[in-house]
C-alpha cells in the first residue's frame, strides 16, 4: 500500500465516525442543518421577507416559508445571475451549474455557493472514498487515479456557467490533480469527440482505478478507449481498475454492457445520488440497493406526498415522496423534480424513484419510471438482451386502434427474439402495475419496440444538449425528435 493510501485512509477513518454520528442520531443532525441555514439566511433579501431570524423550529419555517419549483423561485436566481448580492445566499454567487432538465428545452441555472461547493457537492464525492475505504481495506484504488468525464462551461460576464461537473472540476485546488484525471484543460473540452480523443492519448498510460460520472457518457468514451488502443476489455488497458462511482440516471440498463467491458468480479458499482441541487445520497453497503441519505452536508430535507408535506421524522419505508431542500446553495423549500422511495428509517435510506415528471398516463396507466427500469431489467434477463438507452412514447387511440407505448431501444446485444422481449416486458409491468394491467385488458395493446442503431441516443443527446435521456413522455416530443433526428 503506497504512502498516499496510507494518509487518504487516515483522514476517512475520522469521516467515518462523523458519518456514524449522524446514522445514529439523525434528527439532531438535521435540527442543527435547519439553524445553521436560517442564521446564514436571515440577513438575504429572502430572509427578510420570511422573517427568518424569527424561526426557531421546524414547524414555525414549514408555515413562514411557501414552498418552490424552479418556475417560482427563478425570480431569485434571475437577480443572483444578474450580480445582486445577498439575494437568497450570503454575498454574490459566481457559479452556476446549467441543466436543460429532462422535460423541457428551457436552461435551468442552479446556483452553486462556495458553502455548497466545498461541503456539499466536494464532501460528497470524498466520502464516496470514505466508504469505499471502509467497506474494501485492502482495495488499491487509492494508489491510481479516478478518471472523471466532466462536461464544459464556460463564463457568461463574471458568472462561470456549465455542467456541475464542469464547474466542480474547474473549480477544485491544483492538488486534486494527483487523484484525479484527466487535467482540467481536458475535462472541460467542450467538442464530446475533442475530449474523448484527448483523453485517450492522456489517460490510457496512467494507473486508472476508479471511474466517476454519469453512466452513457462514460460507456460512450469507454467504447472509444478500446478503439483507440485494440483492446477487447478495459482491463487490459487499466489492469487496477476497480469501482465506478455513477449517478445522474438509472444504472440498471446500463449494468450489463460495463460488465462485459470490465469483465471482473471485483469490479464494484457504487450508486451516488448528486444532482445539481446538491449530493444527497450515496450507497455505502455494498450487500444493498439502496442510498444512505447524507444528513450533514447543509442540506435540511423534507418531502412531498401529495398536498402534504412531511419532515424526515414522519417518512415510511416503501412510500414514495418528491423531494424538497433547503440548502447552504441558496435554495428554500425548493422541489427537485426527483421522487426517492424510502427503504429504512435507522439509518435513512432512500432509493431514487423518478423525475416527477416523468411518467406515461396517456390511457390512466400510471407508469413511473421504476416501473420501466425494472420490467426492462426482467426482459433482458430472460432474452440475454443488454440495452444501452431508451425512452418510452405513447401511441394514440385511433378508431381502429387501441393504444400502445412504443419503446424506442439501442440494444447492446439484441434480444434472442424481439416479440419475446416484448411479451416479457409486458408481463413483468402487468405483474407490477395494477393500472398498466387493467389498460391492457381495454385501450392497450402489447408494447411496440422499435429499435434503434447504436449511438442514436448518444447523438441525441449532444443535439439537444442533455446529459440524460428521458425515460418516459406523455407525449411523443422526444420520441419523435430521436426518430427523426430534429
Amino acid at each position: 500500500m503506497s504512502l498516499r493510501s496510507i494518509l487518504l485512509r487516515a483522514y476517512f477513518s475520522q469521516r467515518e465516525r462523523a458519518i456514524d454520528n449522524f446514522r445514529r442520531h439523525p434528527l439532531e443532525t438535521q435540527a442543527r442543518m435547519l439553524r445553521q441555514l436560517l442564521r446564514r439566511g436571515r440577513r438575504t433579501e429572502f430572509g427578510w421577507r420570511y422573517n427568518l431570524g424569527q424561526v426557531r423550529t421546524p414547524e414555525q419555517f414549514s408555515s413562514m416559508v411557501e414552498t418552490f419549483d424552479y418556475d417560482t423561485f427563478k425570480p431569485y436566481i434571475e437577480r443572483m445571475l444578474a450580480g445582486e448580492s445577498d439575494v437568497t445566499a450570503p454575498g454574490r454567487v459566481t457559479l452556476y451549474a446549467r441543466s436543460s432538465g429532462t422535460t423541457s428545452d428551457r436552461s435551468k441555472y442552479i446556483p452553486v455557493t462556495r458553502e455548497s461547493l466545498w461541503w456539499n457537492h466536494t464532501m460528497g464525492m470524498r466520502d464516496v472514498a470514505t466508504v469505499f475505504a471502509a467497506n474494501n481495506p485492502r482495495s488499491k484504488v487509492f494508489d491510481g487515479k479516478t478518471l472523471t468525464l466532466g462536461g464544459s462551461c464556460t463564463y457568461e460576464g463574471r458568472n462561470l456557467v456549465g455542467d456541475l461537473s464542469a464547474v466542480l472540476i474547474h473549480e477544485t485546488t491544483f492538488w486534486s490533480g494527483w487523484f484525479r484525471a484527466p487535467k482540467v484543460q481536458t475535462a472541460v473540452i467542450p467538442d464530446f469527440d475533442r475530449k474523448t480523443e484527448a483523453i485517450c492519448r492522456e489517460c490510457t498510460g496512467e494507473n486508472i482505478t476508479a471511474f466517476a460520472g454519469v453512466p452513457s457518457w462514460n460507456l460512450a468514451l469507454m467504447r472509444r478507449v478500446l478503439e483507440y488502443t485494440g483492446k477487447s476489455n478495459l482491463l487490459e488497458v487499466w489492469p487496477n481498475l476497480c469501482m465506478f462511482a455513477h449517478g445522474g440516471v438509472e444504472f440498471t440498463p446500463y449494468r450489463r454492457s460495463f460488465e462485459e467491458l470490465i469483465p471482473s468480479p471485483e469490479m464494484q458499482y457504487m450508486e451516488t445520488y448528486n444532482a445539481s441541487e446538491g449530493f444527497f445520497a450515496l450507497a455505502d453497503d455494498p450487500a444493498r440497493s439502496d442510498m444512505l441519505l447524507m444528513l450533514d452536508y447543509g442540506t435540511y430535507f423534507e418531502f412531498r406526498q401529495g398536498d402534504r408535506i412531511v419532515p424526515l421524522e414522519g417518512v415510511k419505508c416503501g412510500e414514495v415522496y418528491a423531494l424538497l431542500i433547503t440548502s447552504n446553495n441558496g435554495l428554500w423549500r425548493y422541489e427537485v423534480g426527483d421522487t426517492v422511495e424510502f427503504t429504512s428509517t435507522d439509518p435513512y435510506r432512500i432509493r431514487f424513484a423518478g423525475r416527477t415528471r416523468q411518467y406515461i398516463n396517456a390511457f390512466g396507466e400510471e407508469v413511473i419510471a421504476d416501473n420501466a427500469d425494472r420490467a426492462l431489467e426482467r426482459a433482458c434477463r430472460e432474452t440475454g438482451a443488454v440495452v444501452g438507452e431508451y425512452t418510452v412514447a405513447p401511441c394514440y387511440m385511433s378508431l381502429r386502434e387501441r393504444g400502445a407505448h412504443e419503446w424506442i431501444v439501442e440494444f447492446e446485444r439484441e434480444p434472442d427474439d424481439r416479440a419475446h422481449f416484448a411479451r416479457v416486458l409486458d408481463g413483468e409491468l402487468r405483474a407490477i402495475n395494477s393500472d398498466y394491467d387493467a389498460k391492457r385488458l381495454t385501450t392497450l395493446d402489447l408494447p411496440r419496440i422499435t429499435v434503434v442503431e447504436r449511438g442514436r441516443f448518444l447523438e441525441w443527446m449532444r443535439r439537444k444538449g442533455k446529459n440524460k435521456v428521458p425515460r418516459l413522455m406523455n407525449d411523443r416530443r422526444v420520441a419523435d425528435s430521436v426518430l427523426g433526428g430534429e
